[in-house]
């Protein structure tokens, strides 16, 4: 096992026909790098290369096609980790109409599962607020994807899962369409979900037991530290699932002459949902645009905490267009938060190269600054 804290960097980074690159390399320092220029000339896209190579996918477009540069067929990322004093050479490409190919040193993956974990690594970026704006599905998403990256098992039930889930969906539909129904068919997908669904709300609520309070200190740290927030409020979340109060075989039975109709699963783990909390009230109805900035940066630094308990590696930390969303001090107070020995390498992308070194040097770390 190794002990926690262990370094882990990105060396360096090739793409080609990524985004808006036609061609491009970066040598990385191992600590600070600020990624600067005007909007709209790539700062982002190379975060988002960094974030395809750990979860074999982008942050922000998760639709792989649609990130091969207009006009070209392809596109390759190659990135060089140091991983506890190992290369790890990593790569990804998409050619329109394959599949997407990821190597390790060399050696493509059966699965991309099991590249999936391998690279921790945590991205704050505005895009963040989605989860408190947007459905249950994206704040779902967001604890599959943490629980995931540490459980390979937890992984591979929320796959079987899904997969059940869309088998016995177009069995509802394909008996609504003939007229038709066969309890035995629908049972044998039935005893799948209560098995794979029952081990995910297990999983999900130990998480969330363990989480909650790595989320509040760092909460409590912004608060101290900065006042992001604007007061002493009391926030919070709960994982919200009827599997909470109700055996999963039981609601499928009981919702079986519904999802008859609905033609559509409509009990279950794929339902369930975090609730963000503001002294008690949703933070989506009564957060100030600050309070909800603080909660999400408390989020995703719990995330990085979390990862870092269970990976015994400290993630990569990719800030993305923070001075967007933050005035100076605030963004001083992160800086500040996440400049210590319990941090490895950081990413910051700024349109303001000259703000954004007067910040770094305060810190006292090795930085290199890319002009894009």
């Amino acid at each position: 096992m190794q002990p926690c804290g262990s370094t882990m960097y990105l060396e360096s980074i090739s793409l080609i026909n990524f985004k808006n690159f036609d061609q491009r390399n970066f040598e990385f320092d191992q600590k600070i790098n600020c990624l600067v220029g005007n909007n709209g000339v790539g700062k982002t896209n190379v975060l988002d290369a960094i974030y395809y190579l750990a979860h074999t996918r982008g942050y922000f477009n998760p639709i792989a096609s649609q990130n091969i540069k207009h006009g070209e067929d392809f596109f390759v990322i190659d990135g060089v980790f140091n991983k506890s004093g190992r290369r790890e050479h990593i790569h990804c490409s998409l050619k329109s109409g394959q599949k997407k190919i990821m190597k390790r040193n060399g050696k493509e993956y059966e699965k991309l599962s099991d590249h999936y974990g391998f690279l921790p690594l945590v991205i704050i970026s505005p895009y963040d607020t989605d989860l408190i704006i947007e459905g249950s599905e994206v704040r779902r998403k967001f604890m599959d994807m943490i629980i995931s990256m540490n459980d390979p098992d937890y992984f591979q039930h929320l796959i079987r899962y899904n997969k059940t889930i869309s088998q016995r969906n177009a069995l509802l539909k394909y008996f609504a369409a003939n007229f038709v129904f066969n309890r035995d068919n629908l049972e044998v997908y039935d005893t799948q979900l209560v098995e794979y669904g029952t081990s995910i709300h297990q999983t999900r609520k130990a998480f969330i037991e363990e989480f909650i309070p790595i989320f509040e200190k760092w909460h409590g740290h912004i608060l101290e530290g900065s006042n992001i927030a604007g007061g002493s409020e009391r926030v919070g979340f709960s994982y919200k699932s009827k599997l909470a109060s109700a055996q999963f075989e039981d609601l499928l039975k009981e919702t079986l002459e519904k999802d008859r109709v609905l033609q559509y699963t409509s009990a279950g783990v794929h339902r369930d949902d975090l609730v963000f909390e503001i002294d008690g009230h949703p933070i989506k109805k009564v957060g100030s645009q600050g309070q909800q900035k603080s909660f999400l940066i408390a989020l995703k630094l719990a995330q990085f905490d979390f990862m870092k308990k269970k990976s015994h590696m400290k993630p990569i930390l990719l800030l993305d267009d923070i001075f967007d969303k933050l005035d100076d001090n605030r963004v001083g107070q992160l800086l500040h938060l996440v400049n210590d020995e319990n941090f490895g390498q950081l990413f910051i992308t700024d349109t303001h190269d000259e703000r954004t070194e007067r910040l770094i040097r305060k810190t006292g770390q090795s930085f290199t600054m890319y002009p894009l």
